[in-house]
């Protein structure tokens, strides 16, 4: 292994690293105890549970943080990675990536405002089941916004990987067939369409992302092959080429 790809192994084991954590952060405050705190249409008892379970709905805060910290690493390392393939794409990646962060940043930030309402001494009962109404909404909604942003980063990142064979083509396929499940189930959700197997969508997403996970802590990254790099050149054009 020359120098150069062993600097590419340690940065994809960085951007699996960081993914790892998004994971893991996303399953147990997400999916975990996000409704064990946050009763989607019950501000009341969301307000309840934020008083009587205050250690467990700052550890969901503390999760989303890490949801948003992981998020925006695995952004920077994944363009880190893939930057010498082909640039644009990277940017892209890095860029979706980040506004992801982003979204979920609001929701952050929510979830830190109705602990204060919950434990202010100055609103009544009345405005903090209001306040707590308003802010569990923008909670879902920074989530259900962010899907698009979550499915636009997989697809540049599928693509490269089919493009750049330092992955297993197949990877990259699911990832971006996750990507476009993503994009497709915000759209058809904020259009009004309910169905049970919308949740389907994204189900390729996450084999792709565990995979991808699985692939870049254990094997790195394969050498980019020579040709390969020569078809990287010549489709960027003359403006692309360095």
């Amino acid at each position: 292994m020359n120098e150069a790809h062993a600097v590419r192994v340690r940065t994809a084991r960085a951007a699996g690293f960081w993914y790892l954590l998004l994971a893991v952060s996303g399953v147990l405050g997400f999916l975990v105890l996000h409704s064990q705190i946050y009763v989607t249409s019950d501000p009341e008892r969301t307000l309840a549970n934020l008083v009587g379970q205050e250690a467990l709905a700052r550890t969901r805060l503390v999760l989303e943080l890490l949801i948003v910290l992981s998020q925006a690493l695995a952004a920077v390392w994944f363009y880190r990675l893939f930057k010498s393939i082909r640039e644009w794409e990277a940017w892209a990646v890095g860029v979706w990536g980040m506004a992801n962060a982003l979204a979920i940043l609001i929701s952050a930030l929510s979830m830190a405002v109705a602990l204060d309402v919950a434990y202010s001494s100055v609103a009544t009962q009345a405005d903090k089941i209001l306040l707590i109404e308003l802010l569990g909404r923008l909670i879902r909604h920074a989530w259900g916004v962010g899907g698009l942003f979550f499915g636009l980063w997989l697809i540049p990142m599928g693509h490269m990987v089919i493009t750049s064979k330092a992955m297993p083509a197949w990877l990259g396929r699911v990832l971006i067939l996750g990507g476009v499940g993503y994009v497709v189930k915000t759209f058809l959700q904020y259009a009004g369409f309910q169905h049970a197997l919308m949740d389907s969508l994204t189900l390729p997403a996450t084999i792709g992302e565990f995979w991808m996970i699985g692939y870049l802590l254990i094997f790195g990254i394969r050498p980019w092959p020579e040709s390969a790099d020569g078809r990287r050149r010549h489709a960027s054009g003359p403006g692309e080429q360095r």
